[in-house]
């Protein structure tokens, strides 16, 4: 029987370390310090997917043996990405643009191997209709929540979810930044198997 794999998650983020550790399968995280700068024109799926593979990419040259999960996630307003905005003002003037609109938070997924030469990426779009909120709902929840690392400014595992008239997506875990779903196919293709 051969040995199955060690698992890495190319990732600093605690919510995909969470949402990860649900599989109850033993696995490390390394930092996948990638530049995470939008290209001229990138549309914001495609930079979602292009990160998620550089940043499994990144960690699987440091661990060529290893299974290597990479995630990104981008908000999307109209064609236009969101990023984390780092800051309250940023945060502000992100909530105040997406109140009454309809966003899709594209979340990637890669999952790499540089030893067997496995590389598969997968996308989870999510669509969130954002209340109306007035700015005082605004401030309030950016003061409670504080959520400047996340895509979009919306930490739905939070009280987030109170900024959200409806949700749809086919994989209830990528709008917290992982796609659990998906993440189970990708490594059972990849030799993992969870169960």
């Amino acid at each position: 029987m051969a040995m199955q794999r060690s698992v890495i998650l190319a990732s600093t983020s605690r919510y995909r370390r969470e949402l990860l550790s649900r599989f109850r399968l033993p696995f490390d995280v390394q930092a996948p310090e990638v530049d995470e700068t939008p290209l001229p024109d990138e549309a914001p799926a495609a930079l979602a997917r292009r990160l998620a593979l550089e940043k499994a990419r990144a960690v699987a040259r440091r661990f060529p043996e290893a299974v290597v999960i990479g995630s990104d996630q981008v908000a999307d307003l109209a064609g236009e990405p969101l990023g984390k905005p780092g800051d309250h003002a940023r945060a502000t003037a992100q909530l105040r643009r997406m109140r009454g609109q309809t966003v899709v938070f594209q979340t990637a997924l890669a999952v790499v191997c540089q030893a067997s030469g496995f590389a598969e990426s997968d996308l989870a779009p999510v669509q969130v209709q954002f209340r109306d909120l007035g700015d005082d709902a605004i401030e309030r929840y950016l003061r409670a929540e504080e959520p400047y690392d996340c895509a979009g400014s919306a930490k739905s595992e939070g009280l987030g979810i109170a900024l959200l008239e409806s949700i749809d997506s086919d994989d209830p875990t990528a709008l917290v930044g992982l796609p659990l779903i998906r993440t189970a196919r990708l490594l059972r293709a990849a030799g993992i198997d969870l169960l």
